[in-house]
């Protein structure tokens, strides 16, 4: 995958926001003390923790081999494995450099155009912000909302993605055959998108359950580095994952992860230092799963042919 100057550039500035990260660390808490509370962690209690993790990830795997039966059929390790690296490239490279990975897999391995992955990718990281938010909402829509408005505007964004399926079919004829670049943009967009309610509410179903078991995961272990109610703990993580939609952010996500952390605990009354030194500490428990999952995936099947029926 060749990097464009402003791929490099990006990189660049991912590298100088982790390099900074790494000094303030030192100079606000020390390194040594805020890897402390390492040492006293259960290896049962971490290997649970892991353990959920991947199930998420396999989950993520599943969603895409569902959407994509046609041509993945009897190949779930290869999907699997594609699936990984492209989270660890997503995770690791700033500036979202590492979701190039996923067209480029796709065609390799499955020969699945960009036209056509591309726009699912899209799909998949709508709805991933949709649920990001709407568990959050559904956690803590009462403190950060109020009563009446937490339930109404809850109720209106869970049914968002049902009413985006429903105007697909609007929105096709309106765009119709309109002559363009633009709109034969938007006709390969809009095709690549579910069409069949079947996979639409799977796609869904696969993207909530592996959402809630990520975030559990991610609040349990928050609270073995800090004191909080479990909707603080909560909402922390999920500020913390949405920061992976910005724009600008260092190598692995350093520095912004753990501000979206932060930003989260705030509205619960946490102490900064300790709202920090959970936040840096669940983003390393965070990397080690994903180098360890991209570790993993290496001994996953290579193969792109179909295996025997």
């Amino acid at each position: 995958m060749n990097l464009q100057p402003k791929a490099i550039l990006k990189l660049v500035l991912g590298s100088v926001i982790l390099l900074g990260f790494a000094v303030f660390i030192q100079a606000y808490i020390g390194w040594a003390a805020l890897l402390a509370p390492w040492k006293s962690l259960d290896a049962a209690t971490l290997a649970g923790a892991i353990i959920l993790v991947f199930l998420s990830y396999g989950l993520r795997a599943l969603r895409v081999y569902d959407y994509f039966r046609e041509v993945m059929s009897r190949r779930f390790g290869l999907c699997l494995r594609l699936s990984l690296q492209h989270n660890l490239l997503n995770n690791l490279l700033p500036m979202r450099i590492g979701e190039l990975s996923f067209p480029v897999l796709m065609a390799r391995h499955f020969s699945i155009s960009p036209l056509r992955s591309v726009p699912t990718l899209l799909w998949f990281r709508l709805l991933d912000l949709h649920s990001l938010l709407a568990l959050g909402l559904l956690v803590a829509g009462d403190r950060l909302l109020g009563g009446e408005s937490s339930l109404a505007v809850t109720a209106l964004w869970l049914i968002a993605p049902w009413l985006a399926f429903r105007l697909y079919r609007p929105w096709l004829s309106a765009i119709g055959e309109r002559p363009g670049r633009l709109w034969s943009l938007l006709r390969h967009t809009l095709h690549a998108l579910p069409q069949q309610s079947g996979l639409f509410w799977r796609s869904w179903l696969w993207t909530l359950l592996n959402w809630i078991i990520k975030l559990a995961v991610f609040a349990w272990v928050l609270q073995l580095f800090a004191v909080m109610p479990w909707a603080a703990a909560w909402m922390g993580v999920a500020a913390g994952d949405i920061t992976s939609v910005l724009p600008i952010h260092g190598v692995a996500g350093v520095g912004t992860y753990e501000a979206g952390v932060i930003a989260g605990l705030m509205p619960f009354g946490l102490p900064a230092t300790a709202a920090l030194q959970a936040a840096v500490n669940l983003h390393l428990f965070v990397l080690g799963c994903t180098l360890l999952s991209g570790l993993l995936s290496l001994f996953l099947p290579r193969n792109s042919q179909a295996g025997p029926g």
